[in-house]
C-alpha cells in the first residue's frame, strides 16, 4: 500500500486515491507550470492510509454505528456523538510504515527550505462538480517539524467527521462510509508578509461567465476564506488583450492573519492592520491582471468555472495557487428561466452589505454571538452574526436569510449561502449594532451587489418568465441601465443592448462628490477633505478616483453587453441634484426651476464646468480606447440650439472625442420641441436621436412632470407630442440615421408603441422590469390599420 504521493505523481484522476483537492493540486502542478500557474510543492496522504488507520485500531464499524444513531435534526446530538467520534481517532496509532514515509517525504519536500508547511484536508467526495464540500474539514498552516505534521494529519483525519461534515454529507446524499480523506502537506507561501485571497472564474451572482471575481486581503488567506476580514474586491473581463479591470471595491481589511507561535501547531494570529497598509489596495493593477490570468487558463484547462485560492509570498513577489476546485452555485441556475425577486414596499435601511444571490428573505432576526449559540435558532430565522464559519452549516440551511458583520463575496459562508440558495447580506460592519434579537427584519439582494437590511417584514413579489424561445419582434428593445452592479444580471435578459446608460447614476452612487470638489480638493476645508478621503480609498487622488470610477463603471455595463451597442448618457445633472453631492453646495447656484436650468450641453460648455466635462470625456475616451469597448457610443443630453449642438461636437473632438473616429458614434436626446422640428439641422451634427418622452411631453404640454396636480394631464399620446415624435421619426429616417426612444411611454400604453413601431422606430429603451411584458407584447401587436387617435388601449400585462 502506497502511504504518500509526491504531487508531481498525481493527477486529476486521482480523486479516489487522494481526495479532490489534491488531485487537483497534482493536476495543477504536472500541467499547468508552464502556463504559468505555480503551485507550491508537496505530497498527499492516501485514503487507502487512512482507512488501514481506521481498521488497524478497529475503529470503522464504532464510527458508523455512532454515525447511524445520530439524530440531525437534534443539534446537541449532533454535536456530541461527532465529538466523540473524532476523540475515537485521536486515540488511534499510526502505523510505523506510516510515520517512517510522512517523515521521509517531509525531510526531502523542507530540505532546501525553511519554510513551514501547510496541512490541508482533501475528501474524496470533495471539490465535486455539483457539491464542494468547501470548508468542511481541517486545514492546518505554519506546521513546523515532521511531529507536528504528524499531528496535523490525524487532527485532518478527525476532521472528517465535524459536525459540518456529518451533516452536509446527509443533505447532499453521500454515504458515510463511502467518503474517505487524505491529508495534503503542501510548503508554505509568505502570504503573511504580503497578501493572499480567493478567486472565482465567473461572477456566481449572476451567472455571468465573462468576468473573474477577485477578493484579496494582506496576510493569510484563511481571513478571507472564514470572512474573519471585509476584503478589496475586483472584477476583470476575460479579454486576454486588455484584461480590463471593470471594478474595484476597497475593503476595510481592518486585521490580517499572521504566523502565530512555532511552538503551537498551527498556530496564527490575527493583528489589527495599520492605517497606511489598509487605505491601499491590496494588489497593484498588474497583479490584478496577473491573477485574473491565472484565473482564466485554469478555467480553460478544467473545461468549467472554477472557485480559485491564491496567495503572493512577500519574498519572491511570486503569486501562488493553492487550491482550485469546480464552481458549484452557477451550473445551479436554469438559465431559461428569468426569475426576478421585486419589494414591493419600503422600509427603514438598518444596515447595507455584499448581496450574495438575487433573492430576498424575511424572518425574525436571530442575533447569535457564537456557534454555540446555535441551538437556540428556528427554522426559518434570519441568521445575523459576526461571520459564520463551517461550524454554522447545519443551522444556515435552515435561515430564511444569512447576516453577518464581516466577510467578503468569497468568504465561506457566501459560498454556502450561494450553493444552498439562500439569501445573503455579508460584511454589514455595524449590523450587530443596528439589528436586535426577535426584531422582524427583510433582507434583500434584489438590488445589485449592494444588500440591504430593512426593518419589518416587507412584501416582495416574484416574477419568474421563461426565455428560453422568445418571439420574433418588429423592433429592437434595448435596456435602460444606470446601475452597474446590476449589469452582470440584467445581460441574461432578452435584449439587443443598452440604449440610455445613464451616467448621472454612476457619479451619484458610485462617486458620490462633486467633481470640481475633487479637481479644487486643495482648496476645500479640512473637514470636507476628510470626508472625501474617506471615499478615495484606494485611489491616489480624488481626481483620479472620480475619473476611474466614472470608467469602472461604464465599463462594467460594457463587458455585459460585449457584443452589443451601449449608449452612454454624459451626465444629465440639475443644479440641486449637483448640489446634494459631496462638495456640492459650494459650486452650484440655486435656481427656481432647476428642471429648465444649467443642464445638458449648455452646462458642458459654461467655462466653470467645461474641466468637469473633460473628466467624464476621458472616462470615455479610456472604456474605448485603453479597455477595448468600442461598442460605447455617446449620448448628449438637453440640446437647446442647433449652434449648441456643433460647439458641443467640437468641445467633444478637443477632448479626444470626435465623431467617427474609431467608429464613434455620437446621438443625441430628441427632447425639446426646437429638436424634432428642426431635425434636420440638430442631425447635421449627430448621428442619431434618442427621443426622451419625458421631458418631450412636459416641454410640448408646458408642464411639469413632477407635479402632483397634473398627473392626469401629462400624456405622452397627446397629437401635439406624436406630431413631434412623427417628425423626429420620419427625418431621422430619411437620412437613415439611428433612431430610438428611452422614455416610458412605450411600456406604459401598448397602443404607443404600436404606433411607434408603424411610424418606423428602430429601437425601443425600457427599464429591465418591463423589457419582457414588453417585448411579449409587441410580438403579438397587429400594425393594420392603426388610428392615430385611439388611445384608449393601455398595457397588456402578460403573465409568464
Amino acid at each position: 500500500m502506497q502511504n504518500t504521493i509526491w504531487f508531481d505523481e498525481i493527477s486529476i484522476n486521482d480523486l479516489a486515491l487522494v481526495g479532490g483537492k489534491n488531485a487537483s493540486l497534482g493536476e495543477m502542478y504536472c500541467k499547468l507550470n508552464g502556463a504559468g500557474v505555480k503551485v507550491p510543492r508537496g505530497f498527499a496522504t492516501s485514503s487507502a492510509a487512512f482507512n488501514s488507520f481506521l481498521s488497524e485500531n478497529n475503529l470503522d464499524k464504532k464510527i458508523y454505528q455512532i454515525v447511524d444513531s445520530i439524530n440531525l435534526t437534534d443539534i446537541n446530538d449532533l454535536k456530541v456523538k461527532a465529538h466523540q467520534i473524532r476523540n475515537l481517532i485521536r486515540s488511534g496509532n499510526f502505523s510505523e510504515s506510516f510515520e517512517k514515509d510522512i517523515k521521509t517525504f517531509y525531510s526531502e519536500l523542507v530540505a532546501n527550505s525553511k519554510s513551514s508547511v501547510a496541512v490541508r484536508s482533501s475528501a474524496t467526495a470533495e471539490d465535486l462538480p455539483d457539491a464542494s464540500f468547501a470548508g468542511q474539514q481541517e486545514t492546518f498552516l505554519n506546521v513546523k517539524g515532521s511531529e507536528q505534521v504528524l499531528f496535523a494529519v490525524k487532527e485532518v483525519f478527525a476532521s472528517l467527521f465535524n459536525d459540518r461534515a456529518i451533516s452536509y454529507r446527509v443533505n447532499n446524499n453521500f454515504e458515510h462510509a463511502d467518503v474517505s480523506i487524505s491529508a495534503g502537506i503542501q510548503l508554505m507561501v509568505r502570504s503573511d508578509l504580503a497578501s493572499s485571497g480567493v478567486m472565482f472564474s465567473i461572477d456566481t451572482e449572476t451567472g455571468f461567465k465573462d468576468a473573474v471575481l477577485i477578493n484579496s486581503s494582506y496576510g493569510l488567506g484563511e481571513a478571507v476564506v472564514q470572512g474573519i476580514v471585509n476584503p478589496d474586491e475586483f472584477y476583470v473581463h476575460k479579454n486576454l488583450k486588455t484584461l480590463a479591470i471593470l471594478k474595484r471595491k476597497h475593503g476595510s481589511k481592518l486585521v490580517k492573519m499572521l504566523y502565530g507561535n512555532d511552538s503551537v501547531i498551527g498556530d496564527t494570529v490575527l493583528v489589527k492592520d495599520t492605517g497606511d497598509e489598509r487605505k491601499q489596495f491590496s494588489l497593484t493593477e498588474s497583479e490584478i491582471k496577473e491573477l485574473a490570468k491565472k484565473a482564466i487558463i485554469i478555467e480553460k484547462h478544467y473545461g468549467k468555472p472554477m472557485d480559485i485560492e491564491w496567495a503572493k509570498d512577500g519574498n519572491t513577489g511570486e503569486i501562488y495557487i493553492l487550491q482550485a476546485r469546480p464552481e458549484t452555485v452557477s451550473k445551479k441556475t436554469n438559465s431559461l428561466t428569468s426569475k426576478r425577486y421585486e419589494l414591493q414596499g419600503s422600509g427603514d435601511v438598518l444596515a447595507i452589505g455584499c448581496a450574495v444571490g438575487q433573492k430576498i428573505g424575511s424572518g425574525k432576526a436571530r442575533v447569535l454571538k457564537s456557534v454555540k449559540e446555535i441551538d437556540k435558532f428556528k427554522s426559518g430565522d434570519v441568521l445575523v452574526t459576526d461571520m459564520t464559519d463551517p461550524d454554522w452549516e447545519p443551522v444556515m440551511r435552515k435561515a430564511a436569510a444569512i447576516v453577518t458583520n464581516r466577510g467578503g463575496r468569497t468568504c465561506h459562508a457566501a459560498i454556502i449561502a450561494r450553493e444552498m440558495g439562500i439569501p445573503a447580506v455579508v460584511g454589514c460592519s455595524n449590523v450587530l449594532d443596528r439589528v436586535k434579537d426577535d426584531d422582524s427584519i427583510t433582507v434583500s439582494c434584489a438590488e445589485g451587489q449592494r444588500g440591504y437590511i430593512y426593518k419589518g417584514l416587507l412584501e416582495y413579489k416574484v416574477h419568474a418568465t421563461n426565455i428560453e424561445s422568445m418571439p420574433t419582434i418588429p423592433v429592437e428593445l434595448m435596456l435602460n441601465l444606470g446601475n452597474p452592479d446590476r449589469a452582470f444580471a440584467l445581460h441574461s435578459l432578452p435584449n439587443h443592448g443598452v440604449g440610455l446608460a445613464r451616467l448621472e447614476f454612476i457619479i451619484n452612487n458610485m462617486i458620490g462628490i462633486h467633481p470640481k470638489a475633487c479637481l479644487e480638493y486643495s482648496t476645500l476645508a479640512e473637514e470636507l477633505r476628510d470626508a472625501i478621503d474617506e471615499k478615495i480609498l484606494g485611489y491616489s487622488t480624488a481626481k483620479d478616483f472620480y475619473l476611474e470610477k466614472i470608467s469602472e463603471g461604464i465599463s462594467t455595463i460594457a463587458a455585459s453587453f460585449a457584443n452589443k451597442k451601449v449608449i452612454v448618457r454624459m451626465s444629465d445633472f440639475k443644479t440641486n441634484e449637483y448640489a446634494n453631492m459631496l462638495g456640492g453646495d459650494l459650486f452650484e447656484p440655486r435656481e427656481e426651476n432647476p428642471m429648465l436650468g444649467f443642464r445638458g450641453a449648455s452646462r458642458y460648455l459654461h467655462p466653470e464646468f467645461r474641466d468637469c466635462f473633460e473628466l467624464e470625456c476621458l472616462a470615455i475616451k479610456k472604456v474605448r480606447e485603453q479597455l477595448g469597448f468600442t461598442n460605447i457610443e455617446i449620448m448628449i443630453p438637453f440640446v437647446r440650439t442647433v449652434k449648441e449642438a456643433k460647439s458641443v461636437i467640437d468641445l467633444l473632438a478637443e477632448f479626444g472625442l470626435k465623431r467617427g473616429e474609431s467608429g464613434l458614434k455620437i446621438n443625441m436626446m430628441c427632447e425639446l420641441p426646437s429638436n424634432a422640428l428642426l431635425a434636420e439641422q440638430f442631425l447635421e451634427h449627430f448621428d442619431g436621436f434618442s427621443i426622451g418622452s419625458n421631458d418631450l411631453t412636459q416641454l410640448t404640454l408646458g408642464m411639469d412632470r413632477d407635479s402632483n396636480y397634473l398627473t392626469e394631464v401629462f400624456d405622452e399620446q397627446d397629437q401635439a407630442v406624436k406630431m413631434l415624435l412623427s417628425k423626429a421619426i420620419k427625418t431621422c429616417l430619411k437620412h437613415n440615421k439611428y433612431v430610438g426612444i428611452c422614455g416610458q411611454g412605450p411600456s406604459d400604453h401598448i397602443n404607443l408603441a404600436k404606433w411607434l413601431v408603424k411610424e418606423g422606430l428602430a429601437s425601443m429603451s425600457l427599464n429591465p422590469d418591463s423589457i419582457i411584458d414588453t417585448w411579449l407584447s409587441v410580438a403579438k401587436l397587429n400594425l393594420v390599420d392603426v388610428k392615430e387617435t385611439d388611445n384608449s388601449l393601455e398595457k397588456t400585462n402578460i403573465t409568464a
